[in-house]
């Protein structure tokens, strides 16, 4: 049984892909505190060849409140709509942009300003979409564990309480976790690395590690799945 658990980004880049779809159990933390500067709300596209910002608009409100209190803002309806317009401008060359304007208008067009409910329903849309069958699990939803727990700790308990034999962490997380304390609770630790991955966009220099929009733009539903097994995994 193999495990990963990650905070909710918005249309995160391949690498998040490639993790749930290699996992037999994915988990979002749901009652973490929201950070303004992180993936959570923001990510790249490619505009004009270049790597461009794109945000949900978040209703003001206090900075300690956890992605489950946070709002899209009252307005928000507006800004997503500007947003669409300017994928459909940025990509109108693409050769899967008729495949994937639904896709997107469905994520953006708001039926829950909740912002955690907002991003979990853009996950499973994309891996619908993408064929990923790997289940989301919230983790507020596992009540037997004790949430008050932090870092390593929670980690392992959750992986404990699924049933994890192996838990495995973006490589960026490679500092945070000890081999020792996963191996004690019988779980193995491991990291993935996603390799260098190049498609063809419009310019002639790539850009690399955009949005999982970017991906699905250019590349066949087929050339994706192959993208997703494109990295390797580290366990030392």
């Amino acid at each position: 049984m193999k495990v990963a658990i990650m905070q909710p980004y918005l249309l995160p880049y391949i690498g998040y892909f490639q993790l749930i779809n290699v996992v037999d159990q994915f988990v979002i933390y749901d009652r973490i505190e929201f950070t303004k500067k992180s993936w959570i709300k923001r990510n790249r596209y490619l505009s004009n060849h270049q790597a461009k910002y794109f945000s949900l608009p978040i209703k003001k409100d206090h900075d300690h409140l956890s992605i489950i209190e946070r709002q899209l803002a009252p307005d928000a309806q507006q800004d997503l709509n500007k947003l669409l317009r300017q994928f459909e401008h940025a990509y109108h060359k693409a050769p899967y942009l008729l495949y994937v304007k639904p896709l997107i208008k469905d994520i953006f067009t708001v039926k829950n300003y909740n912002l955690f409910w907002f991003i979990f329903h853009s996950l499973t849309k994309v891996l619908s979409y993408l064929h990923i069958k790997t289940p989301l699990i919230v983790s507020s939803d596992i009540k037997q564990i004790d949430h008050s727990l932090r870092s390593e700790q929670k980690v392992i308990s959750i992986c404990q309480s699924l049933g994890a034999t192996q838990y495995i962490n973006p490589i960026g997380g490679k500092q945070l976790y000890n081999h020792c304390a996963f191996n004690a609770a019988g779980i193995k630790l491991a990291f993935l690395k996603p390799n260098a991955i190049e498609y063809t966009q419009l310019g002639s220099t790539f850009v690399p590690w955009l949005s999982i929009l970017d991906v699905m733009m250019f590349n066949s539903i087929e050339k994706i799945q192959q993208l997703l097994q494109q990295f390797t995994l580290e366990t030392e």
